[in-house]
C-alpha cells in the first residue's frame, strides 16, 4: 500500500534523506529501526496517524542505507552517533529548534546519540524497543552482516540470520547498505554516559522481546527515566501496539 504522506528529501553531509513531514503543533521526530523504514515502522502501523490526530507535527525520516534515502555501502557511513547527526540537520532544515524525539531499536540508539549532542533539541525521548541493550550491545551483527551479503536464502545457515535476510529480500533492500550498517551501527554507550541524558526519558519495550534487554535496568542507570512495558509482545510485534500508542501519547502530553 502507497504511503497517503508525501516524501521530501534533503543533503545531510553530502547523502539524500528522505522523509515526510504532516501536520501541526508541537513537533515529533519519528526514528526507524534496523532494515526497516519510515513507512513500515511508523505510517503503517498507525503511529502518524495517531499523532496527526493528536494535534502534533510529524516528522520521519529514512535513515541512510533505508527506503528512500541514500545508501552508501561503507561501514564508517553507518556508526549511531554519526547517524544521529542526519537527524539533527533534518531538524536544521526544517528550522524546528527543539522536538519530542521517539526511536525503536537502532532508532532509539541513534536517538540516545542525538539526545547526548543536542539535548537543546530534544524536548524528550522515548527508546523504543531498546533497554539495557543500549549499554551492553545485543550482539549478532556479524552473524547478521553475513547473512545479508550470501549469495541466496538457502546458503544462511542461521535463524537469526535468515530472519533478516527474509525480511531484506522482501522489502527490496539494498542488501550490501544493510550489512555495512549493522557492522558499525550497534555502538555501546557507556554507563555513565547514559546517566547523563538530560530529556525526559520513556522506555518502552515488549515483555517478551529478547532482543531489547531490561528496560528497567536501564531506567536505573538514567535518573528521572520511565518505563512502559507491552504487555506479550515480542520485538518485533511491540511496534504496532495500542498499549504502546497509548503509553506514549501519555507520556507527552504529561512531559515539561
Amino acid at each position: 500500500m502507497a504511503s497517503p504522506y508525501q516524501t521530501q528529501t534533503f543533503s545531510s553531509d553530502g547523502i539524500e534523506i528522505a522523509f515526510i513531514d504532516e501536520g501541526e503543533g508541537d513537533p515529533i521526530l519519528l526514528i526507524h529501526g534496523f532494515a526497516s523504514n519510515k513507512d513500515m515502522n511508523w505510517v503503517g502501523p498507525g503511529w502518524v496517524e495517531a499523532l496527526l490526530a493528536d494535534g502534533r507535527r510529524v516528522i520521519a525520516l529514512d535513515n541512510r542505507g533505508h527506503g528512500e534515502s541514500g545508501k552508501p555501502h561503507d561501514s564508517a557511513a553507518y556508526p549511531a552517533d554519526v547517524m544521529a547527526e542526519d537527524a539533527f540537520r533534518l531538524l536544521q532544515h526544517l528550522d524546528i529548534p527543539r522536538a519530542d524525539v521517539m526511536g525503536y531499536s537502532m532508532g532509539a540508539r541513534i536517538s540516545a546519540f542525538l539526545s547526548l549532542a543536542h539535548p537543546d533539541r530534544v524536548r524528550s525521548v522515548v527508546f523504543g524497543g531498546l533497554g539495557i541493550g543500549m549499554v551492553r550491545g545485543i550482539g549478532g551483527q556479524e552473524e547478521i552482516a553475513t547473512a545479508l551479503e550470501a549469495p541466496s536464502l538457502a546458503d544462511v545457515q542461521t535463524d537469526v540470520g535468515r530472519r533478516f535476510r527474509k525480511f531484506a529480500d522482501q522489502t527490496r533492500s539494498d542488501r550490501a547498505a544493510l550489512a555495512a550498517c549493522i557492522r558499525a551501527s550497534s555502538n555501546k554507550i557507556e554507563p555513565e554516559v547514559a546517566a547523563t541524558i538530560e530529556p525526559p526519558v520513556l522506555i518502552a519495550v515488549g515483555t517478551t522481546d529478547d532482543i531489547a534487554g531490561s528496560a528497567e535496568e536501564l531506567a536505573e542507570i538514567i535518573p528521572g527515566s520511565k518505563v512502559l512495558p507491552i504487555p506479550g509482545r515480542d520485538h518485533m510485534l511491540a511496534v504496532g501496539d495500542k498499549a504502546y500508542r497509548e503509553g506514549v501519547l501519555a507520556f507527552l502530553r504529561e512531559r515539561p
